[in-house]
């Protein structure tokens, strides 16, 4: 009787998994070359930059809150970012006044900078004004879309055609492949590998992650104890817009065109991605 129960508990709890693996399997056995590497590291591939927003999104997640507005503001930093790396040889370039092209770093902060300066509008309103991390981040979602209409549409040729061109260089960084034999394996999963690894250090060896969960599971309990729940939300939501400009920056690249709808419902893979990976929706651990 206990173990049959164990045995429920465990098919109860790992259920999802089971099934992803039995799709898995079944998929391998029609299709064998499903499971080529080749086709896996593609997969990856396609889904690290928004690996990249869940990491994101995986603290205000457990804030008790969510973000709609992840993907109207990768698609205004990823615009941001491409019109930065157009090739300078490029005639219908956005900027016709660079001659040179600019550092990586460049765009790279510049993404970032987007991204962080929305997720901040976020915070506060979750923090200082106490709304709902719903209504907050759907405001953001739209004035990010707004935005990305009028900085495409702002193109000195006049037309509002997708940015596209871009230079070789950045592409080689933020899309190229590492050659391990004869395997290519794209840069782009390495750094999802690396920001997730940093991500799990900062969610359980230190005290902004430790905070994290205590004020997702109960703030008022937080708050007596000692821990500053506004500065915590603040640096939950602002640590989440690096993330997102960075995923933007990689995205451009990955896409090498960016257009009004880049980004459109990126955020329900991200969302998808925390819940499947896990993380509760009822906040804290």
């Amino acid at each position: 009787m206990e173990k049959s129960k164990k045995i429920g508990e465990f098919l109860l709890n790992y259920a999802l998994y089971i099934l992803l693996g039995a799709i898995l399997v079944t998929v391998s056995i029609i299709k064998p070359n499903f499971i080529a590497i080749n086709n896996i590291l593609n997969i990856m591939k396609q889904a690290s930059t928004k690996g990249i927003l869940a990491l994101g999104c995986a603290g205000i997640i457990v804030l008790g809150g969510t973000d709609l507005s992840i993907g109207r503001m990768l698609g205004l930093a990823a615009a941001v970012t491409a019109s930065l790396v157009q090739s300078v040889t490029y005639a219908s370039r956005y900027y016709t006044g660079m001659t040179e092209q600019l550092p990586l770093i460049v765009p790279l902060l510049a993404a970032i900078a987007v991204c962080v300066l929305l997720s901040a509008i976020n915070g506060f309103g979750v923090s200082k004004l106490h709304m709902h991390a719903f209504i907050i981040t759907l405001g953001t979602q739209l004035i990010a879309y707004g935005a990305n209409c009028i900085y495409i549409e702002s193109q000195p040729s006049g037309s509002a055609q997708a940015l596209s061109t871009f230079d070789r260089n950045f592409l080689d960084k933020a899309a190229g492949n590492l050659m391990i034999g004869t395997v290519r394996i794209p840069y782009v999963i390495i750094y999802f590998a690396a920001l997730a690894i940093i991500m799990w250090i900062v969610w359980n060896k230190t005290r902004l992650g430790k905070n994290m969960f205590a004020v997702g599971g109960n703030s008022e309990a937080a708050a007596v104890s000692g821990v500053s729940v506004t500065k915590t939300i603040m640096y939950v939501y602002l640590l989440a817009g690096v993330l997102y400009g960075i995923a933007s920056f990689l995205e451009a690249a990955r896409i090498q065109s960016v257009g009004a709808n880049t980004g459109i419902n990126y955020e329900l893979d991200a969302i998808s991605a925390c819940v499947i990976g896990g993380v509760s929706f009822t906040g804290g651990v």
